[in-house]
């Protein structure tokens, strides 16, 4: 056999490597929904951006953001990584800083991701290891024409005398939501020198898509939450006089900002109507609407359900701040 005979096997060797290696780490690519063995739920995205391998990363709670690093180990193995920043003394602003990294290393099994988040107690020593599984995501339909939805009978969420129908998402978790004068009240307080950890609450029933209406109050500096299906948190915070965020009262929480602000003092009562509809979601607030029809691609931080097509309940946030609600009515979309 010539020379060139043998440097032409060998590079249609090379190149059949290459098109495999390609072929399998490009099943990794999409969005995926996350399942984290002992409760929470993630989201990942993997994509390719201006010609490098890049990722986005949702971990149980907070915010979607950029990963530190995404990479391929081997053909069968993507490590993806998270970095922040944590101060180790109360003084947030000079004291001393040190910089975690998460790990996340992932293979396919089946359709499937399955892996490993190795993830460092930053307030102690020691590694914390969680197991999980993702299911990718189809794409997101198109937006629904939403003068021609049907909806049922409406359903009262809230009878303005108890907490019927309501129950804590842990029931381990104190309790501060109470019916004061017919409206839903959170009062999270804490006591000197110790901290309470108070719960979530959520509905009973559980639905798919729908209309909710509902008028909430939030004080100055407070903020807490409404989540649609247990999966998207529409944020409720006293952000009057701020500049556009996703962090936003109203807004989708870090997926979708508001087209325009019209929230109202902390303090004073506001009118949320919200249209949530084959993964696309619609908010009024205060008679104008704020989002229109946008698409939402994955969990929000603090959802309990991965599924996207799995009904689930209206739950309340009831861990960080001071809140009132009334007037809770869910109208169910026939499909």
């Amino acid at each position: 056999m010539s020379n060139r005979s043998i440097l032409t096997i060998l590079f249609c060797s090379l190149f059949i490597g290459f098109s495999n290696l390609f072929a399998d780490t490009k099943a990794f690519y999409g969005m995926w929904t996350i399942e984290v063995d002992g409760g929470g739920v993630g989201w990942l995205e993997v994509h390719e951006k201006e010609g490098f391998l890049d990722a986005n990363l949702l971990w149980k709670g907070g915010s979607v953001l950029p990963v530190g690093h995404v990479y391929f180990e081997d053909d069968e193995t993507l490590v993806v990584t998270r970095v922040w920043e944590v101060a180790k003394t109360d003084d947030k602003e000079n004291g001393r800083k040190h910089t975690i990294t998460a790990l996340y290393r992932m293979h396919m099994e089946g359709d499937r991701l399955v892996g490993v988040a190795s993830v460092p107690n930053w307030r102690t020593s020691g590694l914390r290891t969680e197991k999980f599984t993702g299911t990718k995501l189809p794409a997101v339909p198109k937006a629904p024409d939403l003068h021609q939805l049907q909806f049922g009978e409406p359903i009262a969420l809230f009878n303005g005398k108890d907490l019927s129908g309501w129950k804590l998402l842990n029931p381990e978790h104190n309790n501060g939501f109470k019916v004061v004068n017919g409206e839903l009240v959170n009062d999270p307080i804490q006591k000197e020198g110790q901290h309470i950890r108070y719960g979530n609450i959520r509905t009973e029933a559980e639905f798919e898509d729908f209309n909710l209406k509902l008028e909430v109050n939030v004080p100055e500096h407070n903020n807490s939450g409404v989540y649609l299906r247990g999966m998207y948190e529409i944020q409720v915070f006293d952000s009057y006089g701020k500049d556009l965020d996703s962090h936003h009262m109203g807004a989708v929480y870090s997926r979708v900002t508001p087209a325009m602000s019209a929230e109202r003092p902390g303090g004073e009562w506001q009118a949320l109507d919200i249209t949530l509809a084959d993964r696309h979601i619609t908010v009024k607030l205060n008679g104008k609407t704020i989002i229109y029809n946008k698409p939402v691609y994955g969990p929000t931080g603090g959802a309990i359900i991965a599924d996207v097509f799995k009904p689930g309940p209206i739950y309340l946030q009831g861990d960080h701040g001071k809140v009132s609600y009334r007037n809770l009515v869910l109208t169910p979309i026939i499909k």
